[in-house]
């Protein structure tokens, strides 16, 4: 199926005068998770990771994706004829200098200038012209070849009460319009999904797992305009975005909208989250400029907070209580499979007040699949649980209030010397993170080497970024702070909810990741500054079977003892029977050497 599929869209580069084709894993918003619309390059590759772009040549199928997905990839590319590309390796080359090296000088590449956003086609525009190749953004090969391609979500827009986001969505209007204003402009052009919810305080299920509506948003001095298909808007929804000064269009009559634009309008534009046919649209009226939206989206209001609090709380009940059936069922011999963990863990969340959906695809792995990092099991090829070996479980929910992700990994039977070893090793980077003190402007950077550094003593190592920014019941990952091996410019700020998620993945053995959420807070305040630490609100325990506590210092175990009794007395009251309460109170037990 899908060699068919690349000939056809060969046949259609052809047509176009293309020697290349590029792919990516984008929508017009920038965004990670996108709607079955934009699914172009897994339709065409087979690849269903959320990250990854496919290069298309006439005699060559390539795909490059990042160190979560590279056995998934190697896996689900077999028979495709697509060879898989290992991005950041030293030994694997950029699509821009594989482009500029494999094509010859007259040649054209081809883009969708919607998907590809400014930044990146002008990245692309300067390699490229080097070799004398050209670059067209002006095209839509995909468009012309997915004859069943699904349409654009119509599903409804609600309103998120200001009960649980802590502010209007004028009050944001202003305040971002205050910023706006510092930067030299006059009007700011929102694309990122996310960031449009936040500030009008909307919810939708345009995208799997990620709550958010398919529009574009435009504010200025003058007017506020939200682009968006009105048959998503019920009179509630439209009767609230007048209330808030925002009148609508139509999705579809964004670039005929801003090409009417006054001449002389300065529009702050983030480049890097515009496509680059939005920044041509508007021309020299563009100012350059950060988001305005991204910190004050991710620094969490004291609502926020207080949400996210209550939303650890029940989603640490609902996995006792998942934990506690899985952990049932093997005791009596029923047959359980890494499908029915995400099932039992969706069914015990949902009935938690306030749940609105799972986060993002819940991955269980057991033994030699949790070293797929971003493994999600299907019912035909699902493993089946054994009273042995090692279970990783990354999962989350939504709730109105808040948004969850936590990974724990659980021993299904006697643990072995090694996976004591392996879990100790990651969780004394997870603990050190925990653990951190750090003074105002510090980079994610900065901190990441706290949660390698034991692994790397051992010769060992992970390639994922070890934090993201969480979105209050919004997407699971959001910027703009990301702890990781690579130089992110955002700084890490008071009261911002960021993962900690170190791991380590032996193919063909197990995968071993510990995770939870961590909220900055004031540390001290010195005559050198502001320092900040971490406060862990995510509420589950961690598996004490599993601790090698000859690798481990005493500042580690009572970190350890102090997080469980944290745990147990925050969760023991809300928790229903005697046999739940027990289970807790064991699985919190003191950790001695």
């Amino acid at each position: 199926m899908i060699p068919e599929r690349l000939a056809l869209l060969r046949e259609q580069m052809r047509k176009d005068g293309l020697a290349a084709l590029i792919v990516p894993q984008l929508d017009p918003h920038q965004s990670e998770y996108l709607a079955s619309h934009w699914q172009a390059r897994r339709y065409f590759s087979g690849f269903t990771g959320s990250a990854g772009t496919l290069v298309l040549t006439m005699d060559k199928a390539l795909l490059w994706t990042d160190s979560r997905y590279f056995l998934q990839a190697a896996k689900q590319l077999e028979g495709t004829t697509i060879e898989l590309m290992k991005d950041m390796l030293l030994t694997t080359p950029s699509i821009k200098s594989w482009l500029a090296d494999n094509l010859k000088e007259g040649d054209t590449v081809g883009v969708d200038g919607m998907l590809y956003n400014a930044n990146m086609v002008n990245d692309l525009q300067d390699e490229l012209s080097r070799k004398g190749i050209k670059l067209n953004t002006n095209l839509d090969p995909v468009g012309a070849v997915w004859k069943d391609r699904p349409d654009l979500p119509l599903d409804k827009v609600f309103v998120h009460q200001e009960k649980y986001s802590g502010e209007s969505a004028s009050s944001k209007i202003q305040r971002l319009m205050e910023d706006v204003h510092r930067h030299g402009a006059s009007a700011v052009f929102i694309s990122a999904l996310d960031e449009i919810a936040w500030v009008l305080n909307i919810r939708c299920t345009d995208v799997k797992y990620n709550p958010v509506a398919t529009s574009y948003l435009y504010l200025s001095d003058k007017e506020n305009i939200l682009f968006i298909d009105p048959r998503k808007l019920t009179d509630e929804v439209s009767k609230y975005l007048t209330d808030c000064g925002v009148r609508t269009e139509p999705y579809d009559a964004l670039l005929t909208v801003l090409e009417q634009l006054p001449k002389d309008v300065k529009v702050l534009v983030e480049t890097s989250k515009t496509a680059k046919k939005v920044a041509d649209t508007l021309g020299d009226r563009v100012v350059s400029g950060p988001s305005v939206v991204a910190y004050p989206k991710a620094i969490k209001n004291p609502t926020e907070i207080a949400g996210f609090k209550k939303a650890m709380e029940r989603d640490g009940v609902a996995l006792v209580k998942a934990v506690m059936e899985i952990q049932k069922r093997l005791r009596d011999g029923v047959e359980t499979d890494e499908v029915d963990v995400a099932d039992i863990l969706r069914k015990h969340r949902s009935e938690r007040e306030l749940f609105f959906d799972i986060s993002f695809g819940t991955i269980a792995g057991y033994g030699p699949n949790g070293a797929i990092v971003h493994y999600e099991a299907e019912k035909e090829t699902a493993a089946k649980l054994q009273p042995t070996g090692l279970l990783l479980i990354d999962s989350g929910a939504q709730y109105l209030d808040g948004t969850t992700d936590i990974t724990r990994t659980i021993a299904l039977g006697t643990p072995t010397e090694q996976e004591k070893r392996d879990f100790t090793l990651v969780t004394k980077g997870h603990i050190a993170m925990a653990k951190a003190v750090f003074p105002e402007g510090t980079h994610g950077v900065q901190l990441d080497i706290l949660a390698h550094q034991f692994l790397w003593k051992a010769g060992l190592n992970y390639l994922h970024g070890t934090g993201h920014g969480i979105g209050h019941f919004l997407n699971v990952h959001e910027g703009p702070q990301s702890i990781r091996m690579n130089y992110i410019p955002s700084t890490v700020e008071l009261n911002m909810v960021t993962s900690d998620e170190p791991g380590l993945y032996l193919e063909g053995v197990h995968g071993v990741r510990t995770e939870s959420l961590l909220l900055t807070v004031l540390a001290m305040e010195t005559e050198f500054g502001q320092f900040y630490k971490f406060e862990v609100i995510t509420l589950f325990p961690l598996d004490l079977n599993l601790f090698d506590t000859t690798i481990m210092t005493d500042d580690e175990i009572a970190w350890v003892n102090d997080y469980h009794t944290m745990v147990r007395e925050k969760l023991l009251p809300l928790l229903d029977t005697e046999e739940e309460r027990r289970w807790l109170i064991t699985a919190t037990g003191t950790l001695v050497r």
